[in-house]
């Protein structure tokens, strides 16, 4: 549903006559709360396993949709997108790597870089099955449909196919001996005064935005440069096979070299993919440029902002650092796409935009460049 909303703004602003910021802010909203949720979401992961957990978010998401269907008030469109928010937090990558790291034990990573390869896919899917359906039912219908896919496909995958719990982990993690802490460990407090850590927070929080940003914009602001509505969703639905691209990239090539290098490299592609997208109306091939870049760009970070904290500051500490490195990531996950719908409306067209998010990628690119000086050693 969250990569079908691209798809969707454009019609349901047409129909309804409400304002883009208006409907953007409630896809806003849903992230907000997703991002809220994923705690106590792990939480319940752990004590009553992944089956019981992303099962009922199948089936409060399936509901929602068939639900969203016959909202006709703002109100109940926000309402509705809030609820989506937690079935979200139960269905997206937070739960499924707890799933997977509670069940797979050594494997974990190996069983991570295939799932993330897998849904590197979902825009592909997704972008061109939801276009697909507005055309012809409509977006109230194609809602309805949606809802209904997600009560037939992946409810019952979900509650036939994933451990009930976690606890088979949980006593052979209790049988083994203990690691040792490394003798860099240290405590949060100590690490949140580090300059290497507000600056490698900034820079995941700026670049997050840029994504975050596009990731609803993208199929309006490809028709905006000229181009027809069904060659807008396939040249976004490419974003796709190129973050599944990178990810092969990374972990094939890029294994030659130090993840704080990889990361950089990510995060310079980034603004040349945004730059390359502002001359896609005058040369088509710039779209094409884009697409691979922005996908490759992106696909890599996903890895990299779930292996910069040990690489940065140790592992003993990991979960407190990469929660607290996590919160301003969430807030402006939430924040991107209506901070693009005002720059639209102030601007004039998605030009200014993209301007704008070139520019705060091109920050985040010099913050962490400035982390890895703050901090040139491996702590582990």
């Amino acid at each position: 549903m969250f990569y079908a909303f691209s798809v969707l703004l454009a019609p349901i602003a047409e129909e309804t006559g409400w304002a883009r910021d208006a409907i953007v802010g409630a896809f806003s909203l849903s992230l907000l709360v997703a991002g809220i949720a994923s705690a106590p979401v792990g939480v319940l992961i752990d004590r009553f396993g992944g089956r019981m957990v992303m099962s009922l978010g199948s089936l409060i998401g399936a509901v929602v949709l068939m639900l969203m269907s016959e909202v006709h008030t703002v109100a109940a469109f926000y309402v509705a997108w809030a609820v989506l928010g937690v079935a979200g937090a139960m269905l997206l990558y937070e739960p499924a790597f707890a799933v997977i790291y509670a069940n797979f034990e050594s494997n974990a990573r190996n069983a991570i870089t295939a799932l993330t390869l897998a849904a590197g896919f979902a825009s592909t899917v997704f972008w061109p099955l939801t276009q697909a359906l507005v055309s012809s039912l409509g977006w109230r219908h194609s809602l309805l449909g949606l809802g209904i896919l997600n009560f037939a496909i992946c409810l019952p995958l979900h509650a036939a196919l994933l451990p009930s719990s976690g606890a088979q982990r949980r006593r052979q993690s209790v049988q083994r001996e203990p690691r040792p802490l490394p003798k860099e460990s240290r405590g949060l407090g100590r690490i949140l005064k580090t300059r290497s850590f507000w600056l490698l927070a900034f820079a995941f929080t700026a670049n997050i935005l840029a994504f975050s940003a596009l990731s609803v914009h993208l199929i309006s602001l490809l028709q905006e440069k000229g181009f027809a509505p069904m060659h807008a969703v396939w040249l976004a639905a490419l974003v796709g096979p190129m973050q599944v691209g990178g990810r092969l990239i990374e972990f094939t090539v890029g294994r030659s070299f130090s993840p704080k290098f990889v990361g950089l490299v990510a995060l310079t592609l980034l603004p040349f993919s945004l730059v390359a997208l502002v001359f896609a109306s005058s040369n088509p091939w710039m779209g094409f440029a884009f697409a691979v870049l922005y996908g490759a760009s992106n696909g890599v970070m996903t890895i990299i902002r779930a292996t910069m904290p040990a690489e940065f500051f140790g592992r003993d500490h990991y979960g407190a650092v990469n929660g607290a490195l996590a919160a301003p990531v969430i807030a402006m996950r939430a924040a991107g796409p209506l901070l693009a719908s005002l720059i639209w409306s102030a601007g004039g067209g998605y030009d200014a935009v993209l301007w704008v998010l070139a520019a705060v990628s091109i920050l985040a690119m010099a913050a962490f460049s400035f982390a890895i000086i703050a901090t040139p050693g491996r702590q582990e």
